[in-house]
């Protein structure tokens, strides 16, 4: 039996209207985002937000990101902290700062904690749908809770069905990989808590100093943040890493490559697969978790990944193939 299928939405204004009414009456709507599709529903509505919970079996310890329209939006769920004008080239794009919460911001969005995560997204299809809808929208990626985020709109269709009714096809995202989280909810202290597009080197340019904190300090507790688990990101198939350059183990069964450029010193094989022909890492990221769901429905045995250079983006990218990689 196939499972049922989700209703797309293309962006045209009438469709973009329709989302926004959805969202504004209680429905879930998955959306794109200039870094992956989020499962959007609004942030203030205790039923829309529990659907989110419920559709992708997402444990409430794990908070949820707000994604608002401008900075008076913001001052609406978060209480505002002078360092944010440093921070305005980033915005709006795909960066996201925990910041202390105002009441209105209910338990469910932040397990209970006295912070929040905030976001300005850049991508044009959300913009329109926040300006439409009028509501803050918490949006955790379009997923199974633990699984390969997607990047495209037929990722989402793929994985939750019609658990997920509405998705708006807005195209493959931009980054590819999740927001840049940087908390500046205690005054005088600034921690990276997930790196993303949005790089820790761009980030102490304009702060300063920023504390490293990249996992959770419980894995059972609520978390500051979203991704900072353990294990996240992950493709049922069982993925091993080796270093940028180096040659992978020797493996054995149906083994898929997954390299971050094509390699002259590899025998190339009809199992390798390449992310950037020139080895970017930008270009990687963009095409991880596609690529991640695509080896993921091929029966392979174990996957094995080249990880980036620990700069930049590849950061983020070394990032979440740890995540992918552990058990």
């Amino acid at each position: 039996m196939s499972t049922p299928a989700a209703s797309f939405l293309s962006s045209s204004p009438t469709d973009l209207s329709r989302a926004a009414e959805l969202l504004r009456t209680g429905h879930c709507v998955a959306l794109p985002t200039e870094t992956v599709y989020g499962l959007a529903a609004d942030a203030l509505n205790l039923a829309a937000l529990a659907q989110v919970f419920t559709i992708k079996g997402r444990p409430l310890l794990d908070p949820l990101i707000v994604h608002v329209l401008d900075q008076a939006a913001l001052a609406e769920v978060a209480e505002p902290d002078a360092r944010l004008a440093a921070l305005a080239s980033f915005w709006p794009g795909p960066l996201t700062v925990v910041l202390r919460r105002k009441a209105c911001v209910p338990d469910l969005v932040t397990a209970g904690q006295a912070t929040v995560a905030v976001r300005i997204p850049a991508h044009p299809v959300f913009r329109d749908v926040l300006r439409l809808s009028g509501r803050p929208l918490a949006a955790p990626s379009a997923n199974p809770f633990g699984y390969v985020s997607p990047t495209k709109a037929v990722h989402v269709s793929d994985s939750l069905g019609a658990r997920c009714p509405w998705i708006v096809e807005g195209g493959a995202c931009t980054h590819g990989v999740e927001s840049t989280i940087l908390d500046l909810s205690v005054a005088g202290r600034a921690r990276l808590l997930r790196p993303g597009p949005v790089t820790h080197e761009a980030l102490q340019a304009e702060l300063g100093p920023i504390e490293v904190v990249t996992r959770a300090a419980s894995q059972q507790a609520a978390q500051a943040a979203p991704g900072m688990l353990d294990r996240h990101y992950s493709p049922a198939t069982r993925v091993q890493l080796f270093a940028r350059g180096a040659t992978p183990p020797t493996a054995s069964g149906k083994v898929a490559r997954l390299l971050l450029a094509r390699r002259p010193d590899l025998p190339a094989g009809p199992t390798d697969f390449y992310l950037s022909e020139q080895g970017s890492a930008e270009e990687g990221a963009r095409h991880l978790f596609d690529l991640l769901r695509q080896l993921d429905t091929r029966g392979f045995d174990l996957i094995q990944a080249e990880l980036a250079e620990a700069s930049g983006i590849g950061v983020a990218y070394n990032d979440r193939l740890t995540r992918a990689a552990a058990r």
